[in-house]
């Protein structure tokens, strides 16, 4: 579609046509995804359609670009084309250690299929506003699709940016329409899990200034005499960045409860971005709002999650459990995962993933969702929290993509494990956070010589082995991402800790 004839974005005319384009996805669902050998186009635009604010404290953010690299793995499909685009230029090194993972298929066949394409702009704009901004670059992408019938978008999430671009395209965008986003904030997780008649920690959700952020703790302290902390937590926070602690100890009881909160509230709370002073979490609240919830306390804690789907044909899907690896000031900073989560719960939080899915397909939700627990041994048993919902593709999207498209295996919903092909259980440890200043002194070639020559790579005979990711970031911010997979997860820690030494050891090498 020109420019100049498209929709203007956000017009009644632009919210119709969209929702036409999405009834497109129905079809491709029943005729297309199924079969391996019917031609498609996946156009994957990798923007990180987040809070400005708060995505510009993650190190190298804009190499997340790279996070859904793992969809080249989709070229393994005989006859089915990847349209990437990005911000600046793929590093040649990258895609072709993509490609050559490619199981029974030459890496010539599979290229012919790949058509990148890039903005040349490293801006922190996302890659779709750079799009749209560019309307040759458009018609260059709409010329490669071909077939706009047997197409679709993929993204990491829907804004109202992406819906623009989808109907400029002229293809539907398999994610939740951004009329929809209420209910993966902080406010609406809580909506939906109350729903869902799920457990969640005693709160308060809806907040918008510093005075509802002061009468909530007001109220779970009164509710909860014993409380030690509360959780404070922007609505559209992401990977605990928008997170922080209020610490309630030496509180007075009574009528004087309230007017100590306000005046403690500059100096007690913590947030989990330590750069961040008060004032400006202050006013980051009263733009976006929030919910105070209590801390869940316990001597053994651990943070799973649950990713699941609602296709085109409304139904929901068990996708795979984790646990979450978590850093920060007080834990709740996003650093990697274990999958799948511990069996001692993973069955229950599948349940409760479920229900949640229940509610969101009946608000029309589609597409990925991950729902974020706390859980706590309560004797022989666990105990766990809902806190938070991910209406999109999350930080453990691309790493169980990796395995998946690698392994051809599946998930076994009965047992929460992964089988391969041949049946045999494969777990994994993952990270997007290994960094180490002196990893900058290696380039993505380093890397792959390193990978050959210390046997890291992942092997397609025993479908164990290291994947990397983030390889973008390693020069310039030492940073990188990767998957270790294994038959157990005490072999993927390991193989994790002998990974981690090769690579701190090569770095210092003379000559690297």
């Amino acid at each position: 579609m020109h420019a100049d004839s498209a929709p203007a974005p956000g017009s009644d005319q632009e919210l119709g046509a969209f929702a036409e384009l999405q009834q497109r996805l129905r079809p491709l669902f029943e005729r297309v995804f199924p079969d391996p050998l019917e031609p498609r186009t996946v156009v994957v635009v990798p923007a990180l359609s987040l809070d400005a604010d708060v995505i510009s404290k993650i190190t190298g953010v804009q190499h997340y670009e790279e996070r859904l690299l793992c969809m080249l793995l989709l070229l393994r499909l005989p006859r089915t084309k990847v349209i990437y685009i990005t911000s600046t230029p793929l590093e040649p090194a990258i895609v072709d250690y993509y490609l050559g993972l490619l199981p029974g298929v030459p890496g010539l066949h599979a290229r012919k299929r790949l058509t990148l394409m890039s903005c040349n702009d490293n801006s922190a704009a996302t890659v779709t506003e750079k799009l749209l901004e560019r309307p040759r670059l458009l018609e260059r992408l709409s010329e490669a699709i071909g077939d706009p019938s047997a197409a679709h978008m993929s993204c990491f999430n829907v804004t109202e940016q992406e819906r623009t671009l989808a109907v400029r395209l002229g293809i539907p965008v398999f994610g939740c329409d951004p009329e929809l986003a209420h209910l993966g904030s902080k406010s609406g997780s809580r909506r939906v899990f109350r729903a869902a008649g799920i457990d969640m920690p005693d709160g308060h959700e809806g907040l918008r200034d510093e005075h509802d952020m002061v009468a909530a703790l007001t109220d779970l302290k009164r509710r909860h005499a014993g409380l030690v902390r509360a959780a404070v937590k922007l609505e559209q926070g992401t990977s605990g960045e928008g997170n922080a602690v209020f610490t309630f100890d030496d509180a007075p009881e009574g009528s004087r409860l309230e007017d100590w909160i306000r005046g403690e509230l500059p100096a007690r709370l913590r947030m989990e971005d330590q750069n961040a002073t008060w004032d400006e979490y202050r006013a980051k609240f009263a733009q976006m709002g929030g919910v105070v919830e209590c801390w869940i306390e316990g001597e053994h804690k651990r943070s799973p999650s649950v990713q699941c789907r609602i296709d085109a044909l409304d139904r929901v899907e068990l996708i795979s459990t984790h646990d979450q690896v978590l850093g920060g000031p007080s834990g709740q900073i996003f650093l990697g995962s274990t999958f799948p989560a511990d069996e001692a719960y993973r069955l229950e939080i599948q349940d409760a993933g479920m229900a949640v899915g229940e509610v969101l397909r009946s608000h029309a939700a589609l597409g990925r969702y991950g729902v974020d627990f706390v859980s706590v041994r309560e004797g022989d048993r666990w105990k766990n929290y809902a806190i938070e919902i991910n209406l999109r593709k999350g930080g453990t999207t691309h790493t169980f993509l990796i395995l998946k498209l690698l392994t051809d295996g599946h998930y076994e919903a009965e047992t929460g494990l992964f089988r391969t092909a041949q049946g045999a259980a494969r777990f994994y440890y993952a990270t997007d956070n290994l960094k180490n200043a002196n990893y900058r002194r290696m380039t993505a070639e380093d890397l792959m010589d390193i990978t050959v020559e210390h046997g890291l790579a992942f092997h397609a005979a025993t479908q164990q082995g290291v994947f990397f990711h983030l390889i973008g970031a390693l020069s310039g911010y030492g940073k990188l991402g990767l998957v270790c997979v294994a038959r157990d997860i005490d072999a993927a820690r390991k193989l994790y800790r002998e990974t981690v030494d090769v690579l701190d050891a090569e770095a210092l090498k003379p000559g690297r």
